[in-house]
């Protein structure tokens, strides 16, 4: 496969998502009108709505995961046709968790009561962080890509009580003394 059809494929991906992510009612951007680089974990209402949030670290943690497993099961196949692969499983992860199941299911067994899905603009970039973390870990010493993700999720557990590991923990089976801990009781 030539770059160029790998660029127009993975492009064609990430539009595919977002068309689909409308076409399920999801807003363009945040209810509030505006588009933020940052958002702050102060504004919890802001969170999965703008470019980046305290959540983005756990995409950019998927990006160097997915490279590290599809290097090993895939190694053969060229690195793009790898993050292709990389950008449509992340594709498929922000359209499940954009669906009513997976969002009630962050409201009952997390922190996020409020939580409302993200906002398309949040997706697509999602996907865009994934491909930076994928980036990367396919450029850098494992030992680095490795101390990056640890950093991250240690900043993110510090700053918000929350990161990938104990997102995964409480969807797939929550635990009771973690979301005390996470409401800051």
């Amino acid at each position: 496969m030539s770059q160029r059809l790998i660029w127009l494929t993975g492009l064609g991906l990430i539009a595919l998502t977002a068309i689909i992510l409308l076409a399920m009612g999801r807003l363009p951007i945040c209810a509030c009108g505006e588009i933020k680089l940052w958002t702050p974990a102060s504004d919890v209402a802001g969170s999965s709505q703008h470019i980046a949030d305290w959540y983005t670290p756990s995409h950019i943690i998927h990006g160097m995961i997915f490279y590290w497993v599809l290097w090993l099961m895939l190694r053969a196949r060229p690195v793009g046709e790898r993050a292709l692969i990389a950008i449509l499983i992340e594709a498929a992860w922000e359209i499940t968790e954009n669906s009513p199941w997976i969002i009630d299911r962050y409201r009952e067994a997390t922190i996020a009561v409020g939580y409302t899905g993200d906002s398309v603009l949040n997706s697509v970039f999602d996907i865009l962080w994934m491909l930076a973390g994928f980036a990367f870990a396919a450029r850098v010493p494992v030992w680095v890509t490795v101390l990056l993700a640890l950093v991250f999720e240690l900043a993110a557990l510090w700053v918000i009580r929350d990161n990938l590991t104990l997102n995964v923990i409480m969807l797939i089976s929550p635990i009771e003394a973690i979301r005390v801990w996470q409401s800051g009781g």
